[in-house]
């Protein structure tokens, strides 16, 4: 076959076959008696080869290695096509997020589109000094995924607490932080619990509400604490176990005082501790710190709770409680 039948049958220009003969991938069998290239049915074949390894992605050169070389192993290739491949999806997928991230905020103009831009890269940047800038920038300019993504992602005490500042201020990233609640990092999760403890609004509260639940103990103490400070008596549970855990307990032991704010709940918390301080599974730290947060719980159940400890066998219980009833003029 002369190169212009070879190049109507497999699709390949002769131009293209010209360069592959350059480069010593096809050598026509022949030459007619014009001088004319002649291919025969193997050279075709192997043209169809090239081809077909071009399309998953070879090099020509990996190509003539792939052909020509006995002693050639194509796994070490595969292997790193696919290392490369990924990292092309990889990259991809980032531009069409950031693409996505810049149409979400109806740019107006092309220099919308750049301010944007350098705000997400600014977002991604090394250095956390422009992260922070970044993320002070007017709500507008910063997409609220990519807020979301920066304060899951952000290591930096300074720059997570500006970035759950601005999630505060804009709309929508609520459930975008919940999907971080179900991260197989701890702490991805604890960063989006601490996020929704700041946003303002129902829906923050309902997920917070939904997070006392949490498996993750960590996850469900952040959420006692911020629902505690607002009142929710939901938090009180959870709050006890963080003092017998002795995770944050000091503030767990505060939240627990703003709670007991009327007669009622003082009495159902006071019951609560006193029960865990009497429950024989509890260890003496525990048993100390339970003791120790009566201390913030007003009424006369908290006030019996600690004169039935003034006897306790726990010579450090019994000194606590005997100079917190003196503190509250019961001893």
């Amino acid at each position: 076959m002369l190169i212009g039948e070879v190049a109507r049958r497999s699709g390949v220009s002769a131009r293209m076959l010209r360069h592959y003969e350059s480069l010593g991938l096809v050598r026509p069998s022949g030459r007619t008696g014009s001088g004319y290239r002649e291919y025969s049915g193997e050279d075709v074949r192997r043209i169809f080869h090239i081809e077909s390894l071009r399309a998953v992605g070879l090099s020509l050169r990996e190509i003539g290695r792939a052909l020509d070389d006995p002693g050639f192993t194509p796994a070490d290739l595969v292997d790193d096509l696919i290392r490369r491949t990924r990292e092309r999806i990889a990259a991809e997928t980032e531009l069409l997020i950031r693409l996505d991230r810049v149409h979400a905020t109806d740019p107006a103009g092309w220099e919308d589109v750049l301010q944007v831009l350098a705000v997400l890269r600014a977002l991604g940047s090394p250095s956390p000094g422009a992260r922070q800038r970044a993320a002070l920038a007017p709500v507008d300019e910063v997409p609220v995924e990519a807020l979301v993504e920066a304060a899951l992602d952000e290591s930096d005490p300074v720059v997570a607490g500006a970035l759950r500042w601005a999630l505060a201020r804009s709309d929508g990233s609520a459930a975008l932080l919940a999907e971080g609640l179900g991260s197989a990092v701890p702490e991805v999760r604890e960063r989006a619990v601490r996020s929704l403890a700041e946003l303002p609004g129902d829906e923050a509260v309902a997920l917070l509400r939904h997070a006392l639940a949490h498996p993750d103990a960590v996850v469900r103490g952040r959420a006692a604490l911020a629902l505690g400070a607002q009142g929710e008596a939901a938090a009180t549970p959870v709050l006890v176990d963080m003092i017998v855990a002795g995770r944050n307990d000091t503030d767990a032991a505060d939240v627990l005082s703003v709670l007991a704010g009327d007669d009622a709940a003082a009495d159902r918390i006071a019951s609560l501790l006193a029960g865990r301080i009497g429950d024989e599974a509890t260890g003496p730290p525990a048993r100390g710190r339970l003791t120790q947060a009566l201390a913030g719980i007003p009424g006369p159940t908290a006030s019996r709770a600690l004169a039935d400890l003034v006897g306790d066998a726990d010579r450090a219980v019994a000194v606590t409680a005997t100079y917190l009833l003196r503190l509250r003029g019961d001893g």
